[in-house]
């Protein structure tokens, strides 16, 4: 069977997550997204995603110090993030550094890890000129205070931390498909992970949440979003940050993060932002019935917790790197080349000319 783009295709098993499968909107190794996204922590799904258990206090707090000691930087990397220009595309700083320090530090047990406590600390070194540190143990803590240079708000530290939860793992998407891809070549870690940055690098799969936040910022108030937005539509243009490949009727993780950002709008008095936010949502969904999903909604919170736009696709790859990860592991344990066959359109066997009977 010759599918387009694999859609509704299974290609292999997964224990790690479900997808809208069997009446179930999203689950991390069973847990439901809601009950993570209210009650855990990103540290805490990461080991869930890593280590296949959710973790005890005791084995919490343990990850959490030593994501806090794996967060330092090699020198040669850090000489390397100091020169490499402010116009860099930022997903491509993190490709370059994550293949860079696997030249330097060869793959261990404690290379996923290392992984996990070092992207951040790479995009910011990068995009502040100077490698960042301080003693959070939480990611989306040490993140905002390196990126804001003080010690953030709890209510923008919850809101980055449940983000990074939302957008840590989701199946076979195309950039865990290709850390996949990679893994059963029996490569090493940081050759997975850097295909799957540059799998998310490509506008199709990461920057929606980017492109969704130049799209609010176009207008000034809801009923010019309306006109704008279908005007727009008439024209055929293409609105990120709405359907999905997978879930046909809601994005479960767009509930969760709509309503952090309606809570951030309003400390951060920019109600009107969220506003033409939820007309954006309407029209698309009168027009068009297509629903937000977690890309959307992210934006507005980003940019509410002082977040510059073009920092939100890295920020997506810092939390998939857990799911990436998880998904390396499960490849390895039960390996076979992933090798699909195409379906050739090319033309028909024909004779080779010689070089003499040529132009």
């Amino acid at each position: 069977m010759n599918v387009q783009g694999l859609a509704g295709i299974t290609a292999g098993d997964t224990a790690i997550s479900t997808v809208g499968k069997a009446g179930v909107g999203l689950t991390y190794r069973g847990y439901e997204i809601h009950d993570l996204a209210e009650h855990s922590t990103f540290e805490a799904v990461a080991y869930l995603l890593v280590y296949g258990e959710y973790p005890t206090p005791e084995q919490l707090k343990k990850y959490q110090e030593k994501l806090v000691t794996l967060r330092n930087l090699p020198e040669k990397i850090v000489t390397l993030l100091n020169n490499i220009p402010e116009s860099a595309n930022p997903m491509d700083v993190l490709r370059t550094g994550v293949s860079l320090l696997g030249t330097l530090e060869p793959e261990t047990s404690a290379t996923m890890d290392k992984l996990v406590a070092v992207m951040p600390v790479i995009l910011l070194s990068w995009f502040k000129k100077q490698e960042i540190k301080n003693s959070q143990t939480s990611t989306a803590d040490y993140f905002l205070e390196g990126l804001l240079g003080k010690k953030p708000d709890l209510v923008f530290a919850r809101a980055l931390d449940i983000s990074l939860i939302l957008y840590a793992e989701h199946e076979f998407n195309a950039s865990t498909f290709a850390a996949r891809v990679t893994a059963a070549t029996l490569s090493d870690v940081y050759s997975c992970i850097t295909t799957g940055i540059g799998t998310l690098r490509g506008p199709l799969h990461g920057g929606a949440n980017e492109e969704a936040m130049k799209l609010i910022q176009l207008f000034s108030d809801p009923d010019e979003a309306e006109k704008g937005l279908k005007k727009m539509l008439a024209e055929k243009k293409l609105i990120m940050g709405f359907g999905h490949r997978v879930y046909s009727k809601e994005d479960p993780r767009s509930p969760i993060v709509k309503k952090l950002s309606s809570e951030l709008a309003e400390k951060v008095h920019q109600q009107k932002l969220f506003l033409i936010a939820e007309r954006i949502e309407k029209v698309m969904w009168d027009e068009k019935k297509l629903f937000p999903n977690l890309d959307f909604y992210s934006a507005t919170a980003y940019h509410f917790c002082g977040i510059p736009t073009l920092l939100f696709t890295p920020i997506f790859a810092m939390s998939r790197l857990s799911g990436w990860s998880a998904h390396i592991f499960e490849q390895r344990e039960n390996n076979r080349l992933i090798r699909p066959e195409g379906a050739y359109i090319g033309p028909a066997a024909r004779p080779f000319p010689p070089i003499e009977t040529r132009g």
